[in-house]
Order: C-alpha cells, then structure tokens, then sequence
C-alpha cells in the first residue's frame, strides 16, 4: 500500500493534455496525506481545481485506502461538509485538522477497488452501477483510474437511467502528470 499512497499523493496537471487536445480542461490536482497517526488509513485529502482558480476547487474529497482479504486495495471517498472553507488546505503542514472522519460522508458504492498489475502500476474501477449521482441528469458514475509513479490518468463519467453518458470526458480520461516536488520556502 506505501507504494500506491506515494503514486497517488503530490501535485498533478492536466495542463499538457489540455494543450493537446481541447476536449480536455487545464485542471490542478492536489492530493496529499492527512490525519497520519490514525491505525485506520492511510487517509488522502484531495483538492481539484480549474488552473488559474485553484482557490476555488470544485471537487474536494478524502479518500481512505484499505487492504481487502483478496489482495486488492479499496479507496473510500469520502465528501466533506462545507467543503471551500478548506480550500487550498493542502498547503499547510497538517491539513483538515480542523475536523475528523465522523464529520465525513461516505459516497457509498462510490469506492474504487485497486490493484497493483505486473507492469508496477495501480488500475481500478468503481463497481457496476453502485455509485449513485444526480449530476447534469446522471442517474450513476463510474470512475476508472490507472495510477502511476509519475501519472495518474483518470476517467470520471455520469450515465442517465438508460446507460447514455450524461456528463464527464468522452475521449478518454484525464492525464494527469505529477510536478516536481515542491521546496517549501520558510
């Protein structure tokens, strides 16, 4: 699991695919570790903004990484009530500290299952129709994400009752590549 928290955590850009191909939007994702002491994680805060508006994020999540009894590894979201009031929270040393998993609420059906393939990276999926959303119409989403040490790519779409994609990339997902390591300046 240490090696799928680093993969996942770090700051990211789809900035060169949106160069590319305009179908896709310059979005800055942050994900970092949370709450490090808790027996019951790793716990992952997650902020993702348009470029240029990273005060604003409009997608902001805690996932919770646990091993399953098949080797597999399952990530919890989770979302959090009032969310801007911690926007750009990332930054600070110890993010979210201000509130703790109780104050959270599961997306239920809404966990991406995860496992490691030969090649060293991670790929995983939402289950079947199990992720309920009322999005732009969407009666479910799926979520499909391959995670790698210097990428993720991930493919987030909303579907109506009638299985037609209602929202989210139609082309594939987004390539997000991971930014050098911050020097925090003190």
């Amino acid at each position: 699991m240490n090696y799928l928290v680093d993969y996942m955590t770090g700051s990211f850009s789809s900035a060169d695919q949106a160069e590319k191909d305009t179908n896709y939007f310059n979005i800055e994702l942050e994900m970092v570790p949370i709450w490090k002491d808790r027996q019951d994680g790793p716990w992952i805060y997650v902020e993702q903004a348009v470029a240029g508006h990273n005060d604003k994020p409009y997608r902001q999540r805690v996932y919770q990484l646990k091993n399953r009894n098949d080797g597999k590894i399952e990530s919890f979201v989770y979302t959090i009530p009032d969310p801007l009031r911690f926007a750009g929270d990332y930054k600070n040393d110890f993010p979210l500290l201000r509130i703790t998993p109780d104050s959270l609420t599961l997306k239920n059906g809404c966990e991406v299952v995860l496992y490691m393939t030969g090649n060293g990276y991670f790929e995983g999926e939402t289950v079947d129709k199990n992720c309920k959303s009322d999005l732009r119409g969407a009666s479910y989403a799926t979520s499909n994400v391959l995670i790698y040490k210097d990428k993720l790519i991930s493919w987030d779409r909303g579907f109506d009752e009638k299985g037609n994609q209602v929202w989210g990339a139609t082309k594939g997902g987004y390539i997000f590549l991971k930014k050098l390591n911050r020097l925090k300046l003190n």
